[in-house]
């Protein structure tokens, strides 16, 4: 799950101008794209003239830029979830999180989609995010810096992105629009199940099976690596 926007349960009047601008910006984005939103587009969305968003914002890239900044500092890392802190735990906690808009979240996903130049950034931000979680939660089995916390944050952000970026399909197969205030509580009770399921798997006589088996592969992947200096580079890896 990830924290979104915080002026979503206000009413529009409540915004200010520039607040009005950059929300249509990250819709219009978020809707067409980049390359189909227009400055006109966003104007027309937050009901004011071209001259006031390039009054606040200049050109689109500097709109552009200005919702990238906007959405990084929502997203800014996982304690904004309250899980370092233990508010995650608060129902009224989740309760107020999942009332919020989900224009970043769009906005995060056409990004990522697109290929934006910031959406390096924003995987980077949530990879470095899971490994300060899973090394500051079980430092033994990720100690902080090694290749196995690295891996593995990367492959959580991975997981947890892609329920962002797919949310359209997510959308059409659970029925509802997933990233509306009333249903973002399914993703997450969805991937606490799947993560329950999974514990109990990865426990089990197959699982362990399936896991010995990953090892024997990789270590048999290093045996034939080439030694570094000769037929190729070493990667570094602390297996």
């Amino acid at each position: 799950m990830l924290p979104v926007s915080k002026s979503g349960d206000r009413p529009p009047e409540d915004l200010t101008a520039r607040a009005r601008i950059r929300d249509a910006a990250l819709a219009q984005f978020a809707a067409r794209g980049y390359a189909g939103a227009t400055l006109k587009s966003v104007a027309e969305a937050a009901g004011v003239s071209i001259g006031l968003v390039q009054h606040h914002f200049g050109t689109k890239d500097d709109l552009r830029r200005a919702c990238d900044a906007y959405a990084a500092d929502t997203l800014a890392n996982l304690d904004n979830l309250g899980v370092t802190g233990g508010e995650i735990g608060d129902p009224d906690f989740l309760s107020r999180m999942f009332r919020q808009s989900p224009l970043v979240l769009r906005y995060v996903a056409r990004l990522m989609v697109d290929g934006s130049p910031s959406a390096a950034a924003f995987f980077d931000s949530g990879a470095e995010a899971a490994e300060e979680f899973l090394s500051g939660t079980w430092p033994e089995r990720f100690p902080p810096g090694s290749d196995r916390v690295r891996d593995a944050a990367a492959v959580m952000a991975a997981m947890h992105q892609a329920v962002v970026v797919l949310h359209g399909h997510l959308s059409r197969r659970m029925g509802a629009d997933v990233l509306a205030p009333e249903n973002t509580a399914r993703i997450g009770l969805a991937m606490f199940d799947v993560y329950t399921s999974m514990a109990e798997f990865a426990a089990s006589e197959t699982g362990t099976a399936v896991r010995d088996a990953a090892r024997a592969h990789q270590h048999g992947a290093s045996a034939v690596r080439p030694a570094p200096g000769k037929d190729g580079p070493d990667d570094g890896r602390d297996r």
